[in-house]
């Protein structure tokens, strides 16, 4: 694997303008691709071609080859690359750029690496696979390659720290809003970032934050989302699925397309301060209220009924004895046969 040694972060590999080149030549085409024609497409030897193909096969990607037809994208092949993510989108606030990577150890500590160095806000980090993806409470997030979405957004909000759930909230609003355009699906949300299909976890958002005199310095936003995963080891065959469990594969990008159309549009509600609104629409799509949960934090645990979400973002918990208890955080499981 070619590992890029220009990015500061160990173990990050992406394609070169080459490889990106040949793979947009193999993805337009409708059949095969001689060996001939793609030499003379890229001004290079047949046998160059050949060696470019075989190293984009080393990295994962299906090119399927014949003595005969030529070469072609495998069918099931569904790509990422950087130049479709944003064209045609009218964005106002997340423009990019794009940083796409074959594999990343987390898109999260990438895109913390380029904000750091000035990266603006609207920075998107796209990876096929993750070699240490996490979630929530230092989770490991499972990362199979080219079959899920795994990607960090850069925000720049002039807030205080405090402000930082709620844009976890408005992350999973458009993340459910975007399966829908996309797919038609209706997923819900449990509190306060899992993406829920039939019970199971489809996703989730790790939201985190660098400060500066008691001010925002920057956000990474993170998004992983099951696609086209077609199975989960044990045990989290029992608590894990994919938009795949339909019986039906999901084109990738317009799923990535259609969250950055959805949180482009939110993000600039909430910069005009209309975040009530988001929230009611939290509200709407939340599986979690109305519901007896347990909540666990460290050695602590709590019961009691999930009432509502507070405007910055805590969950309200009735307890047994009558009081409304805030919890800002937590594992949440729900106790009731709906969750």
């Amino acid at each position: 694997m070619a590992v890029d040694a220009s990015f500061p972060i160990p173990g990050a590999v992406r394609l070169d303008d080459a490889q990106q080149a040949l793979l947009r030549l193999l993805q337009s085409a409708p059949t095969h691709l001689s060996g001939a024609h793609l030499a003379d497409r890229l001004g290079l030897s047949r046998t160059a071609v050949w060696k470019r193909i075989e190293r984009l096969r080393t990295l994962g990607y299906q090119v399927e080859g014949s003595p005969r037809l030529g070469y072609r994208l495998a069918p099931e092949q569904d790509l990422l690359l950087p130049e479709d993510v944003l064209t045609g989108l009218p964005l106002q606030w997340l423009r990019g750029p794009v940083h796409h990577f074959v594999s990343l150890p987390s898109t999260n500590d990438a895109a913390k690496v380029l904000a750091r160095q000035g990266a603006p806000e609207g920075t998107l980090v796209l990876a096929e696979t993750q070699s240490a993806g996490r979630g929530r409470l230092g989770r490991t997030w499972e990362s199979p390659p080219g079959t899920g979405i795994y990607l960090t957004l850069v925000l720049r909000p002039s807030l205080p720290p405090a402000e930082l759930p709620k844009l976890t909230l408005l992350a999973a609003v458009a993340v459910v809003e975007a399966i829908q355009a996309a797919t038609g699906l209706h997923t819900g949300i449990k509190w306060p970032n899992d993406i829920l299909w039939q019970g199971k976890k489809l996703g989730g958002i790790l939201t985190e934050m660098e400060t500066e005199s008691d001010i925002i310095f920057h956000v990474v936003l993170g998004v992983g989302l099951n696609v086209n995963t077609p199975a989960f080891p044990a045990p989290l065959a029992g608590i894990a699925t994919s938009l795949a469990s339909t019986g039906q594969t999901y084109s990738r990008l317009a799923l990535v397309r259609a969250w950055l159309s959805a949180m482009d549009d939110l993000y600039g509600r909430f910069l005009r301060q209309e975040f009530a609104a988001i929230l009611d629409r939290w509200r709407q799509l939340a599986v979690t209220l109305g519901q007896t949960v347990t909540i666990r934090r460290g050695d602590q645990i709590k019961t009691g009924l999930a009432l509502d979400v507070a405007p910055d973002g805590a969950l309200l918990l009735a307890r047994a004895d009558g009081t409304v208890e805030r919890i800002l955080s937590g594992e949440i499981q729900q106790a009731s046969p709906s969750g």
